[in-house]
């Protein structure tokens, strides 16, 4: 299967911007859509962030659109989330996780990183 492990997380002031990393091993593909969620607690795991890393497609929450944006480094196997503008209530624990269909919906999700918090101030 594939391991998934997130960085980048931290503490910022709100309008600061941040970077999340997710290296995948293990068995990994060339075409495969992967996503980022986040979560807080007593709250649902929210899907925020979506790429189908053959064509590049790419698909978002409306929370979020137009200040993250997901990518892909096929080479590296890693995945990204820039996060600009950031506010308060984007404070979560972030994950990202695979899947083999384009979606936002965490339950179409199969392998799951650690999380990794970002707290905005």
């Amino acid at each position: 299967h594939v391991q998934l492990v997130e960085s980048g997380g931290g503490s910022v002031q709100a309008g600061g911007s941040l970077r999340l990393s997710c290296a995948a091993s293990g068995r990994t593909y060339s075409r495969w859509c992967m996503g980022w969620f986040r979560q807080v607690p007593g709250k649902e795991r929210e899907g925020i962030a979506t790429i189908d890393t053959g064509d590049g497609s790419t698909y978002y929450l409306n929370s979020v659109e137009g200040r993250f944006t997901i990518s892909h480094d096929n080479a590296k196997n890693t995945l990204y989330l820039q996060m600009n503008s950031l506010k308060p209530e984007d404070t979560a624990t972030y994950y990202c996780a695979a899947a083999r269909v384009y979606s936002l919906d965490p339950r179409d999700y199969y392998s799951w990183g650690q999380g990794t918090q970002v707290t905005v101030s």
